[in-house]
């Protein structure tokens, strides 16, 4: 039985994961930040023999030991924070602590695990990054450089260890925007400066109008994401990037085609 571990993944769509691999050959690890948010993982999972909940903040070091007797076949690295706002004025310790999580923190535990992975010369990391890191949002800009500056880190992690022969998969996870708790709540709070004092405060009302629309027009069923990390688990020569819905996937690349 392959181990997995999860980070945040206290809800949407790492939960439909873990669902989906319910009846699979895998001993899954569903790490949250909180103890708050373990308590309620842990009634959710208590009659699933072969879920394991943890509090694992990724900025916290000391919470990395409990993984020290663990051997963590599968490492999916899903936590991440939004913060909002606009590049002419987002306080720039917003950005810092968007940074320090998405960034700094998710590659430090990954050096953590992987260290480990390449004792046993086995293992796959799935980095759940976004197609925000292509796709920019506006008054996301925080976000999104997050999720691009991940994208570019697991490219040059794929290339690093193709040079050392070790057979350990890298792959990108590149969702769009699915109606998630994650998603509603970055969108509802991407004007913090605009709100008060801004470039933009005379148009904020249609600002909110449009995130409304766009949350409205987002896919609430997360299968065609969850359908494409299973496979990225599952499959023994794995893709390096999944990519869904398929709408903005399109999107996305007619964006590189004629943008950049």
């Amino acid at each position: 039985m392959k181990t997995i571990l999860i980070t945040g993944a206290r809800s949407g769509i790492m939960h439909q994961v873990i669902e989906q691999l319910l009846n699979k050959n895998y001993h899954i690890y569903a790490s949250v930040h909180t103890e708050k948010e373990l308590e309620r993982i842990q009634k959710k999972y208590q009659e699933k023999l072969h879920v394991t909940c943890l509090k694992l903040d990724i900025k916290n070091k000391n919470d990395y030991k409990q993984l020290d007797l663990l051997d963590i076949d599968i490492y999916i690295a899903n936590a991440a924070i939004g913060m909002g706002g606009s590049v002419m004025n987002m306080d720039i310790n917003r950005v810092r602590e968007n940074y320090e999580t998405n960034v700094f923190a998710n590659l430090e535990l990954l050096q953590y695990i992987l260290k480990k992975m390449i004792e046993r010369k086995n293992g796959k990391i799935i980095l759940m990054a976004s197609l925000a890191g292509i796709l920019p949002v506006p008054f996301l800009g925080s976000y999104c450089s997050t999720k691009a500056s991940l994208i570019k880190w697991a490219e040059c992690l794929k290339l690093e260890l193709l040079e050392t022969k070790l057979p350990i998969i890298v792959t990108l996870i590149e969702p769009g925007l699915y109606k998630t708790g994650f998603n509603r709540i970055m969108l509802e709070n991407k004007y913090p400066e605009v709100e008060t004092e801004s470039y933009f405060n005379k148009i904020i009302e249609l600002l909110h109008k449009q995130d409304q629309m766009l949350l409205r027009l987002s896919k609430k069923n997360l299968t065609s994401i969850s359908n494409k990390i299973c496979e990225a688990i599952d499959s023994k020569k794995s893709k390096f990037i999944y990519r869904a819905p398929f709408i903005e996937v399109i999107m996305a690349k007619l964006f590189q085609l004629f943008f950049e």
